[in-house]
């Protein structure tokens, strides 16, 4: 599919995932399933360790140290002239790692939407809501919420712009697939801390490559990269 085809039609998937999960209730009966109704606790505490660390501080950690080796390599790359068929997809990975959580940070200050364990069904004291609705007056001037989308599993998704790093279709497909499995366990950890609906994570991961897609028409705009742009993903 062309960059551009495929851009529009994630918008579209973006907008109708977003439609979906705002209409329905499969996000409560998943997260009942995380949730104690009569101790009032989540199933996983989210300052136990060792979870803690694997899923949230460690794998920052880690993401934080691999973003800056990419950096590192990009710039060593161009100003040395070296790894010229990489230097592309290298561009959209450092790229990637900076705007997919800059955007999705930006969103989540915008949008007021409460995590679950700030809903009244679970002991919170905020509404059920639409990203679309709007607050009674009676919620409307509490706390400013910032629960969506899921940022903290944005940083994994951004991995998935390593699809346009590598040259075989063995590599692309199993850069895909650390990048999901790196992006659904943080997503999931903060599912079942009482954190994040499975809906944040699924849009979180969309928008990621919605936004990886964008970069990737911008880079190959780029006049040193039109030799290696790749028009079909």
């Amino acid at each position: 599919m062309h960059i551009d085809k495929q851009i529009r039609t994630t918008f579209v998937v973006l907008a109708a995932v977003i439609l979906f999960f705002g209409l329905s209730d499969i996000d409560i009966y998943l997260q009942d399933q995380f949730y104690n109704f009569q101790t009032h606790k989540w199933i996983l505490d989210e300052s136990l360790q060792p979870w803690r660390f694997i899923f949230y501080d460690g794998i920052k950690r880690a993401l934080l140290i691999v973003g800056t080796i990419f950096i590192i390599t990009y710039l060593y790359a161009s100003l040395k002239g070296k790894l010229k068929s990489y230097q592309k997809g290298l561009l959209i990975v450092v790229l990637s790692s900076i705007l997919v959580p800059t955007v999705v940070g930006g969103l989540k200050k915008t949008t007021n939407m409460p995590c679950p364990h700030a809903e009244i069904r679970y002991n919170g004291e905020m509404p059920r809501t639409a990203v679309w609705e709007r607050y009674t007056p009676e919620y409307a001037n509490k706390k400013q919420r910032a629960c969506w989308p899921a940022g903290h599993a944005s940083a994994g998704f951004a991995l998935l712009s390593l699809y346009f790093l590598f040259h075989s279709k063995r590599n692309k497909t199993l850069s895909l697939i650390a990048a999901m499995v790196v992006g659904w366990s943080m997503g999931i950890y903060k599912m079942v801390v009482g954190d994040h609906f499975l809906s944040h994570t699924i849009i979180t991961m969309i928008l990621a490559w919605l936004i990886i897609l964008i970069i990737v028409k911008f880079v190959n705009k780029i006049p040193r990269y039109k030799q290696t742009e790749e028009p079909n993903v």
